[in-house]
């Protein structure tokens, strides 16, 4: 079958053997293009394995799922304690990281991965269920008052998906985009663009040293910074500034359980209550036959790119 992996540090479309062994079978409908995809392929990282954390698809039988794409061990300290998302195994238990992903026609995935989809939740969207889980996971972290408005430095997909999530429960969203394609996005879920004066909760999303510092500016004295990015060139903390104000610093990564269920669930039943998400933030959709391609736009935002769909 087809799949996308890296050799040299270029993304290659290569024939692989279909998946055998232990799981379910996953037929590959949609696979997003991740802003961590391209730092892997940027970086150089060893990955060996078939791209794609993004992903959603149908069962044997035809049922609509989308991946919950970790394989925690289940028996560390962690995982004992019910918190699977800090699972010991780290980066080891990603599909699309270090075990096999999505970007390919097909997959096998552990039961426990398993997300059924809400009616009416088109499997060509539901790529989006996995950075939805992110944010959610992140503002489960947090104190959001519904008097009180926040902040997000970034506008990528990561940073719309967490407005979207935000905006009902909170007075306002100031979202800090840097491009026209994502300014219009973020006014489509309801966010007002540009941030002025101070915020009780300020929220990263775009994963530089610079950005942080924004978000440091913006947050008010005793106030609270998530930090959603992943910040693959390390961080610089203003923390001369932080620490003169009394903030609190939250990480917050992947996804896991949460009062009503798992995360992933909860980011399922909101985009399929509100299809205006998928049609905000995914701006090309490409079959896997053009993935060099579709990696070529979702690595240049002045295309207007967003999130970059493969629909295999």
């Amino acid at each position: 079958m087809k799949a996308v992996r890296t050799q040299g540090g270029r993304v290659q479309l290569v024939e692989v053997p279909r998946p055998s062994g232990d799981g379910v079978r996953v037929r590959i409908r949609s696979a997003g293009i991740c802003s961590s995809d391209l730092h892997l392929i940027a970086g150089g990282w060893p990955v060996a394995s078939t791209l794609g954390h993004e992903v959603a698809g149908e069962l044997a039988d035809g049922t609509p799922v989308a991946v919950e794409p970790v394989a925690p061990c289940g028996h560390c300290d962690q995982c004992q304690l019910g918190s699977y998302a800090l699972c010991r195994l780290g980066p080891q238990m990603i599909h699309g990281v270090a075990r096999d992903g999505g970007m390919a026609e097909e997959m096998l995935v552990p039961e426990r991965c398993i997300v059924r989809l809400p009616t009416g939740l088109d499997t060509r969207d539901a790529c989006l269920v996995e950075p939805l889980a992110c944010a959610a996971h992140g503002l489960g972290r947090v104190q959001l008052r519904r008097s009180e408005p926040i902040a997000i430095i970034g506008a990528g997909p990561l940073g719309l998906c967490t407005a979207a999530l935000a905006r009902p429960h909170v007075r306002e969203v100031a979202l800090v985009a840097r491009h026209d394609a994502q300014k219009i996005a973020g006014e489509r879920l309801g966010a007002r663009i540009g941030a002025e004066g101070e915020y009780p909760v300020v929220i990263e999303c775009a994963g530089t040293t610079e950005a942080m510092e924004h978000a440091v500016r913006l947050c008010r004295p005793g106030g609270t910074v998530l930090m959603l990015a992943a910040y693959w060139g390390g961080l610089a903390l203003p923390a001369f500034e932080f620490g003169l104000k009394g903030l609190t610093l939250v990480a917050s990564s992947l996804y896991d359980h949460c009062s009503v269920g798992r995360d992933v669930d909860v980011a399922a039943a909101v985009l399929a209550a509100n299809p205006q998400i998928a049609a905000a933030i995914i701006t090309h959709r490409l079959p896997l036959a053009e993935a060099v391609e579709a990696f070529r736009i979702a690595g240049d935002r002045r295309t207007g790119a967003i999130k970059v769909v493969l629909e295999p």
